[in-house]
């Protein structure tokens, strides 16, 4: 019973325990089941206002796009009727556009076919008129060739005879017109061209007034007597000796009484040793040391005067900026001649003429004058270099660096290659006019005889030519011509031949005078 008891209070005890857990649990699941249905009614109250509010902008979306859409559809229409309006004027202008090409083209069609019915009416009359002229010209064709008959028969000649002898008259007649033509433009242009050179020419020879002395190769020394003859010679001869072979000149003593001659070619040289020569007459002593010293001292006063000539040179034409060593170049043509005439003078002279040609046309003058100062500086060196004295000069303006146009100068003045400046050209011809005043140069007689000789022989190698005179010191050569062989119309041109062969044969100052002489004689005796 006791067991029961105790059983029956731990049942109680359990149920007092386990009923309120229930009823908490039922509380729980009570209120889980309430917030549910609550947040379950407040969800729905949510989507309901949502999903009208959803309504009324999809309705409110709709309205808006069916006016939109209405806008839109208004707007295409116009735009559809602008469209169509521009288009239906647009044919319309295109239409009228094809209309009037269409009718240009029916006017054209229409001009075509009446042009085409004229020409047709002109061919007919055009071939009818072939026809007639073909038959007018087989009735020419007859009539010459009869005509042809009449007059080979009359003439007794061949019609290719006849050719011949109009070709003849014509080519006559020709030759007479080319060379009348010849003459006229050669008196012209003589007229115009030597008046202008003549003036050009003359006005620079008036103002350039230069003195000619004709130099030899030969110096002469005084002696104050005879006795020093002796002592300059020397014990056997080698007080002369050393004097000779330190200068390099001949020592010419004969029985002309108290001279001594130096002879050389090398003017510097003779200079020097005329100078030694006089300071040893002077100081008395003479032997071989004595004539070394004064050699040397001879030499070194050469080269100052050298110097001194080649900056007299400079200030005398105004050319400055030469190299140094050009300067003493043209101090060395001092001491330099050219058929008797004194280079540096000479090159002085061109180059004041080719100043005051230059100033005359207009021309540079300071490259006139620089060119004509330089033009023969090559004869400074050409007796210690193998050349020209042209090609030399160019080589040492190219060394000393003058300018192109100097440089050509110098290499045109004698004609060795064509003058392509007026520079050029101005040097050449100053240098003709420097050359060719009277007593400016002297010529020995071997070689005049052989350029005369070389004159007449260049003008009897001409056919025709029956006799030849060079007179006026080889300034002016007479041709006398077969008058059977040589027309008065071939004398021009014969003239004008023996000019140019003359021109690119020979070498000579100023110009040669080519006459041609023709003469026709009839002789008849009365018996």
């Amino acid at each position: 019973m006791f067991l029961l008891h105790i059983f029956f209070l731990e049942e109680v005890l359990n149920i007092e325990i386990i009923i309120p857990v229930i009823v908490g649990i039922v509380a729980v699941i009570l209120g889980f089941v309430g917030g549910m249905i609550y947040r379950k009614r407040i969800s729905e109250a949510t989507i309901g206002s949502a999903e009208e509010k959803a309504k009324a902008l999809v309705n409110e979306a709709i309205k808006e796009g069916a006016a939109k859409k209405k806008e839109a559809l208004l707007e295409a229409k116009e735009e559809i009727h602008k469209d169509r309006e521009s288009a239906e004027r647009e044919i319309r202008d295109r239409r009228n556009e094809v209309q009037r090409l269409e009718k240009r083209l029916i006017q054209k069609e229409e001009t075509l076919d009446k042009r085409a019915d004229t020409y047709e009416k002109k061919e007919t009359v055009l071939a009818n008129k072939i026809k007639e002229v073909e038959n007018l010209q087989a009735e020419i064709e007859e009539i010459k060739r009869g005509e042809r008959a009449v007059l080979e028969r009359i003439s007794g000649m061949t019609t290719e005879q006849a050719k011949a002898q109009l070709i003849e008259s014509l080519d006559d007649e020709l030759k007479h017109e080319s060379a009348k033509r010849i003459q006229e433009v050669e008196n012209r242009t003589k007229e115009e061209a030597d008046t202008k050179a003549k003036e050009i020419i003359s006005l620079a020879i008036q103002r350039c007034a230069s003195d000619h002395v004709s130099e030899s190769t030969v110096s002469v020394v005084t002696l104050p007597n005879d006795e020093m003859k002796g002592r300059i010679i020397g014990r056997e001869g080698r007080n002369i000796r050393a004097l000779e072979n330190l200068t390099g000149v001949e020592l010419l003593i004969d029985d002309t009484p108290e001279t001594i001659t130096l002879s050389s070619f090398d003017m510097v040289r003779r200079e020097i040793a005329r100078i030694a020569l006089e300071k040893l007459i002077q100081d008395g002593r003479i032997h071989p040391t004595r004539i070394g010293d004064m050699v040397e001292k001879a030499r070194r006063e050469v080269e100052q005067t050298i110097k001194k000539e080649g900056e007299n040179a400079v200030f005398t034409t105004g050319v400055h900026g030469l190299h140094p060593e050009l300067v003493k170049l043209l101090g060395r043509l001092h001491y330099r001649t050219s058929f008797g005439q004194n280079v540096l003078k000479h090159s002085i002279e061109v180059s004041q003429l080719s100043g005051l040609i230059a100033g005359e046309l207009g021309a540079d003058i300071t490259a006139a004058k620089r060119a004509g100062l330089l033009h023969d500086i090559g004869k400074a060196l050409d007796q210690e270099k193998e050349g020209s004295h042209v090609s030399i000069g160019v080589e040492e303006a190219k060394r000393y660096k003058e300018k192109e146009d100097i440089v050509h100068a110098i290499a045109a003045h004698h004609g060795d290659i064509e003058a392509k400046t007026i520079v050029a050209a101005i040097v050449q011809a100053s240098d003709a006019i420097s050359a060719a005043r009277p007593g400016a140069r002297r010529e020995d007689i071997e070689s005049y005889i052989k350029r005369l000789e070389r004159l007449e022989g260049i003008a009897n190698d001409f056919n025709g030519v029956e006799r030849t005179y060079a007179i006026q010191a080889g300034r002016e050569i007479r041709v006398m011509v077969r008058p059977e062989d040589i027309s008065d119309d071939d004398m021009l041109i014969l003239a004008r031949n023996i000019a140019n062969s003359i021109e690119q044969e020979l070498e000579y100052p100023g110009q040669i005078k080519v006459h041609v002489i023709r003469e026709s004689r009839a002789v008849e005796y009365a018996k």
